[in-house]
């Protein structure tokens, strides 16, 4: 067993300035993770913080996905040091923090992330990250290094406070949160709005001229190809949830079109 085994291949795409796409997993379940591990995605994103799951839903979603190469990441509930540990000694080799809004905040992100003196990440050699102890040398020497922080922006603070966010040692990438950026600017659940569209534009403009990486959600196909066209470089694409939502809807739908209701 070598530190190969803990290297993170789509933080080396990401450092190359390569596009990667994902999807969320919101259902807290290990098949619907074990379906999308297998579609050919570069990364996974398990949300716990609007998605039903708890930390023991989180491992077998992990186990779930470990078979196939993808790279798992976690959204956490908050920037909160415990969550984070949590998930990272579970196996998490990315986090998507939510809700961060300054530099310090980001900062705090990063450091929870990082083993001592680079941050405050408590250590444990047990832990399935690392083998269940089998790896511990290997997964200590490696973890700061492999794993990727991405801190989401989404709110009009984070926008007036991105210049010092961006200069956060270690910080891997921002992701804009549309619903919620779209929110806090007073536009409730409507991303498409002038205003939003104008804040997205800021934020890509400083963010695409650092040396960060940029991320979203997109959810259709022509929305994807605007944003990597723009040089992002990590986007979630599809949501099982709603992906089922829709398939199983538009297949009802045309039942009823075609043949009525029986």
């Amino acid at each position: 067993m070598t530190n190969n085994d803990y290297q993170n291949p789509v933080k080396r795409k990401l450092k190359n300035g390569q596009k990667t796409a994902g999807a969320f997993l919101q259902i807290p379940h290990s098949m619907p993770a074990e379906i999308f591990s297998q579609a050919g995605f570069d990364w996974l994103i398990i949300d716990m913080e609007h998605g039903a799951g708890d930390y023991g839903d989180l491992l077998v979603q992990l186990q779930a996905i470990s078979a196939s190469g993808t790279v798992p990441f976690v959204r956490p509930p908050w920037n909160d040091d415990v969550a984070i540990k949590r998930i990272l000694d579970i196996g998490a080799q990315g986090v998507l923090i939510p809700y961060v809004n300054t530099g310090a905040e980001a900062a705090s992100a990063v450091a929870a992330c990082r083993y001592p003196p680079a941050g405050v990440r408590g250590v444990a050699g047990s832990t399935r990250a690392a083998k269940y102890g089998k790896n511990i040398r290997e997964y200590l020497d490696s973890a700061n290094r492999e794993i990727t922080v991405i801190i989401a922006i989404e709110t009009r603070e984070a926008i007036d406070n991105l210049d010092d966010i961006l200069a956060v040692d270690d910080l891997d990438g921002v992701f804009i949160g549309p619903m919620d950026l779209a929110t806090n600017l007073g536009h409730l659940g409507n991303p498409g709005h002038k205003d939003v569209k104008a804040a997205f534009a800021e934020i890509e403009e400083k963010v695409l001229a650092s040396d960060k990486f940029l991320g979203t959600l997109t959810t259709t196909w022509e929305r994807t190809q605007e944003c990597f066209d723009k040089g992002y470089q990590w986007l979630i694409v599809m949501q099982d949830g709603t992906a089922l939502v829709k398939a199983a809807g538009e297949m009802a739908d045309r039942l009823r079109n075609e043949y009525g209701d029986g």
